[in-house]
């Protein structure tokens, strides 16, 4: 069953440091983390991360000029490898597009993208750098 929750919304962008200024200084946010070129901010309980269109488009397997990418990406994060491989068995059985099977990122986490019917993206991970609580919620 896929978790009834949120753990990371990714906005792609086309300029990182207006971006990351603009939650910084309009909306007086605290930044949670920079690394390269992505941006987290931590909020109640989930990350909004900003990152390159085209890198995200990259990172999902598809074209960033396609009609269906809209830029943002949802994120559930699982507690282990094994559970996002079974969430994707899970998937599948039940005829979710898969659009990237779950593989070691670049990043140095584990994760892979399904569709929604109207193309909104969520990506499945296991991030071994993100502490969660019990209820799925980013501490």
């Amino acid at each position: 069953m896929f978790p009834q929750r949120l753990s990371l919304l990714t906005i792609g962008v086309r300029n990182l440091d207006l971006m990351k200024n603009f939650y910084l200084n309009q909306f007086g946010w605290t930044l949670m983390l920079e690394q390269g070129d992505i941006v987290f901010f931590k909020l109640n309980g989930f990350i909004l991360s900003l990152y390159p269109s085209s890198e995200l488009a990259k990172d999902i397997g598809i074209e960033a000029e396609t009609g269906n990418f809209k830029q943002i990406t949802t994120a559930l994060l699982l507690p282990s490898i094994e559970d996002v491989n079974a969430l994707f068995v899970e998937l599948s059985a039940k005829n979710v597009t898969v659009i990237k099977s779950p593989e070691k990122a670049f990043w140095g986490g584990y994760s892979g993208y399904v569709a929604d019917p109207e193309n909104n993206y969520w990506e499945i991970a296991f991030n071994p750098f993100i502490e969660m609580d019990e209820a799925g919620n980013i501490q």
